[in-house]
């Protein structure tokens, strides 16, 4: 059965260290794409997920507009940030780890996904959620603005956690095929 993401119901966030001693925290808001669910075998299941770029908010509207430009995300030249899945495995009740294609910065790199299967409501229509949470390596990405500050200390940590919260609706299929 194919579910469409809820794009008010399901954000992307972020997590960096910054001067080494906080954490800034953001998110994507807005992030659309369709679940492809096998309920009886939920490994058979995939994803395809994007975000938009210039949609980055820290509550910051000077750091949004850094991060939106060439020093960082550079939303002109990337407008997305993508995953599609590979690979989903069952670890234990609930819990999954979905391997995917993650695109950021015009870079593909295999990314891992610790996934919790919410289930399903049939409150305001059919729908499914999960959760899920990753980190990756900026550089990796390309991202290595801020690497080191003055007095060759790091303003910016390299590792960026990633944590989706994700509602989908089943998708009604087109009856005039």
């Amino acid at each position: 059965m194919f579910w469409e993401i809820d794009t008010v119901h399901s954000q992307v966030s972020f997590a960096i260290r910054h001067m080494m001693v906080s954490t800034v925290r953001g998110r994507f808001p807005g992030v659309r794409g369709l679940l492809s669910l096998d309920e009886s075998n939920l490994t058979a299941s995939s994803i395809e997920a994007e975000v938009d770029t210039a949609s980055v908010s820290t509550h910051n509207e000077q750091r949004d507009a850094h991060l939106r430009s060439a020093d960082f995300f550079d939303a002109d030249k990337y407008p997305t940030i993508t995953f599609k899945s590979t690979k989903v495995e069952h670890v234990r009740d609930q819990d999954y780890k979905v391997t995917g294609d993650f695109t950021m910065h015009g870079i593909t790199k295999s990314v891992v996904f610790d996934v919790e299967y919410s289930g399903q409501s049939t409150m305001a229509g059919l729908r499914v959620g999960l959760t899920a949470k990753t980190k990756i390596n900026r550089k990796d990405f390309d991202l290595s603005y801020g690497s080191i500050a003055e007095a060759g200390q790091v303003a910016l940590g390299e590792m960026v956690t990633i944590e989706i919260d994700l509602e989908a609706a089943a998708k009604v299929e087109n009856a005039t095929a």
